[in-house]
């Protein structure tokens, strides 16, 4: 019970004061891959740990040491008693209950989300092979538009789609620029961290920490992307890329370089480049590590009890 408890208060401060430790302060800017990771763990953590503190709750466990066949009589006397005791079963109900749902809610969500992303990009896909066309030089294709947008479809015919306008009104180094943003998407599968972090908020939308994810980790592979384009080509052209792309969306199926956050984008792309640093981004790192395994740490007591190192609590009958 105390494992358990312990789980759930963890997850609980994880799930609510993560969520306002994170958003809004600068270094997520600076290192936004590294960010993109503490976020993702920050969620996982916070399911593992309900999903844990379920199992702590059905296994009940100690220390002993003697051979296989006192173990297996000290585990059935274990299980029965603790069982049999006013609420025994109830509680280790609960506890796998609570596992079960968790486990069947997310995997549901999940796949929710892949199905209709899958179909929303093969539909896409449909429509582009009629309107678009190859552009010469360039990996991508073109669709004719007035307004200037560039995207990106994710999937196994994975492409870059660029309008008219844009190919009229972008610089060669701008038009370029773009493509490195829409490749660096396809390269790192943004579409993938987007569709958990939808999943998670799906799943569980009164939880701060997965709706907060929502949101911050669309905006940080947009920063992300922006980096691997700063990488190869001057900021600048890719800050006058993005002004000029700000008004374009894209569809569901895909991520643009445009929309809601290139105005801020290109504000900071005007700055000068400010990289966290080799030690700082190491402590990020291990900060990543961390959240991760805080709740198996927490747990180790029954998970090791699985595994038939840490047993049942009861001791054995004197003899």
């Amino acid at each position: 019970m105390r494992v358990a408890v312990s789980l759930v208060v963890y997850a609980t401060l994880l799930a609510t004061a993560a969520p306002r430790l994170l958003v809004g302060v600068s270094w997520v800017d600076r290192a936004p891959r590294l960010a993109i990771c503490l976020w993702q763990a920050l969620s996982v953590s916070v399911l593992a740990a309900i999903g844990l503190a379920g199992l702590a709750l059905a296994v009940p466990t100690a220390k002993i040491s003697s051979g296989i066949a006192e173990l297996l009589r000290a585990c059935a006397m274990s299980l029965r008693v603790s069982y049999a005791a006013p609420g025994g079963a109830m509680v280790a109900g609960a506890g796998l209950t609570l596992t079960t749902v968790l486990t069947l809610r997310v995997g549901s969500c999940a796949a929710a989300q892949l199905v209709r992303a899958g179909r929303a990009r093969r539909a896409h896909a449909a429509k582009l092979a009629i309107l678009a066309r190859p552009a010469p030089g360039l990996d991508a294709v073109v669709i004719p538009h007035p307004a200037a947008a560039a995207y990106c479809v994710p999937g196994r015919a994975r492409q870059v789609v660029l309008t008219t306008a844009a190919l009229e009104t972008l610089s060669v180094d701008q038009l370029h620029a773009v493509l490195a943003h829409e490749q660096a998407h396809l390269t790192e599968r943004h579409h993938l961290v987007i569709t958990g972090a939808d999943a998670f908020a799906r799943a569980f939308p009164v939880v701060p920490l997965f709706t907060a994810a929502r949101a911050e980790l669309a905006r940080l592979v947009e920063l992300a992307a922006d980096d691997a384009a700063s990488r190869r080509h001057e900021r600048l052209s890719v800050a006058a890329a993005l002004a000029v792309l700000a008004g374009a969306g894209s569809p569901a199926a895909g991520l643009a370089a445009g929309g809601p956050t290139a105005l801020g984008r290109v504000r900071r792309l005007l700055q000068p480049a400010r990289p966290l640093g080799t030690a700082r981004t190491m402590l990020g790192a291990v900060l990543v590590a961390a959240v991760l395994l805080t709740p198996v740490a927490v747990a180790a007591e029954p998970i090791l009890a699985v595994t038939h190192v840490l047993y049942c609590p009861l001791p054995l009958p004197a003899s």
